[in-house]
């Protein structure tokens, strides 16, 4: 008898609730890693004795190693199961976190940040592999948004504490301490986490390529892809490199109106990201309408910000900012694609796929409006508000060629609609 996938079938909740708490501090802890480099600026470029300009390098190497892992990491995620991976994770981060915490020259610290971004790209696909074996069908869609939703929680360990360490004990101290942090996740994760009952036989190599050309192939996988690739760029681009400087240097706001904005956009990220999960928990088949719609809202924002000749009011700044942010949960529909078309065997191979593109898509447009920035504004003065509004452009081809692969990728979706999914 074919044994039944556990999110179908009745189960105990107290136990997916314990294993999703211990997932969760494991993703915690790598959105801490993730972004612990961001708020030593200051002290990196004294430790390193080297420019911002370098160490704005970072950034990008992170996404780009992030996004880079996505697939590799699904496919041991199909093969090794959630358990080991997050595991893992934790070590890798872990390990670079030490590795940071005594490095004395950039080589050193971006051979540390390369074990971060692997680690870190092991941890959320994981947690969300965890939650679909071990939750009803029902209450994926929310639980998914909650994982991306309390994630953020690592953020504010990263400039709270770990700043205080930087700022008190020093730079060994707080590094250090996020790896011993890092080191107790693993155990943790190892002592309690338990992988759902497969449905099938772990993959061998040669079904390991197979799964990922299979994955590939359906088209609810790549209706994820490019769901997550057109919903989130705006919002990882604005976060992640160029909101605070655009807001300072294009908007001429001060750094403290400019922070209280970057506050507004995490509030509108949390506030939202429990509404889109039940609603389309509850509205499974309006998940392209909501979805496009977001982003066609997106579109409009940015739109009446860049045509204005001037600064733009604070009230359509704060717009702005709300609207972009809201494209991070919405980009969670992606994976319901991915979990709804796929079968149990290689949901992590697609769900690496998926994951990778909205960070393809903002590693693409980071670089593009450093180029343009670079080509726009004066070699010796600060980016102006003509070269950001250029830059800012670069959004526009990603965004459109997102939506045509989404209703091009949902037609085939209708069509094979009634194929039966294999097992």
């Amino acid at each position: 008898m074919p044994a039944v996938r556990p999110s179908e079938r009745d189960r105990t909740p107290r136990l997916a609730w314990i294993l999703w708490a211990v997932g969760i501090c494991a993703y915690i802890t790598a959105v801490l890693h993730r972004t612990s480099f961001g708020v030593a600026g200051i002290e990196a470029a004294g430790r390193f004795d080297t420019t911002a300009s370098v160490l704005s390098t970072f950034t990008v190497l992170q996404v780009l190693v992030y996004a880079s892992c996505q697939v590799p990491v699904g496919l041991l995620l199909d093969r090794f199961g959630p358990r080991a991976m997050i595991t893992a994770g934790a070590l890798l981060m872990a390990a670079g976190q030490l590795l940071l915490a005594f490095a004395t020259d950039v080589g050193t610290a971006i051979a540390a940040r390369v074990l971060v971004g692997a680690g870190d790209a092991a941890t959320f696909i994981s947690v969300l592999s965890l939650a679909s074996g071990w939750f009803p069908l029902r209450q994926i869609p929310l639980v998914t948004q909650l994982t991306g939703l309390l994630g953020q929680a690592g953020q504010v360990l990263s400039a709270v504490p770990l700043v205080a360490l930087l700022h008190g004990p020093g730079w060994s101290a707080a590094y250090g301490s996020a790896a011993a942090l890092g080191a107790l996740v693993a155990v943790l994760s190892l002592a309690v986490l338990r992988d759902p009952p497969r449905a099938a036989a772990v993959p061998t190599l040669a079904q390991t390529r197979t799964n990922l050309a299979a994955a590939w192939r359906n088209p609810g996988t790549r209706l994820g892809f490019w769901t997550h690739f057109t919903t989130q760029f705006a919002a990882n681009t604005f976060a992640l490199m160029w909101g605070y400087p655009y807001l300072v240097s294009a908007q001429g706001l001060s750094p403290g109106a400019a922070g209280t904005l970057l506050i507004v956009f995490v509030l509108a990220n949390v506030a939202s990201g429990p509404v889109i999960g039940r609603w389309l928990g509850t509205h499974p088949t309006h998940h392209l309408r909501v979805t496009a719609g977001i982003i066609w809202t997106i579109i409009a924002a940015w739109t009446a910000v860049l045509a204005l000749p001037g600064h733009a009011p604070l009230w359509l700044l704060t717009l702005l900012v709300t609207v972009t942010a809201v494209g991070g949960p919405a980009s969670m529909a992606a994976f319901d694609h991915a979990r709804a078309h796929n079968p149990p065997a290689r949901l992590g191979t697609a769900t690496g796929i998926v994951n990778a593109g909205g960070f393809t898509a903002a590693l693409i447009t980071i670089l593009a409006m450093g180029v343009i920035l670079d080509l726009a504004a004066p070699a010796a003065s600060a980016f102006t508000p003509e070269a950001f509004r250029l830059a800012w452009l670069a959004q526009y081809p990603l965004w459109l060629l997102g939506l045509w692969q989404m209703h091009r990728t949902h037609r085939t979706v209708r069509r094979f609609a009634q194929v039966p999914r294999p097992r």
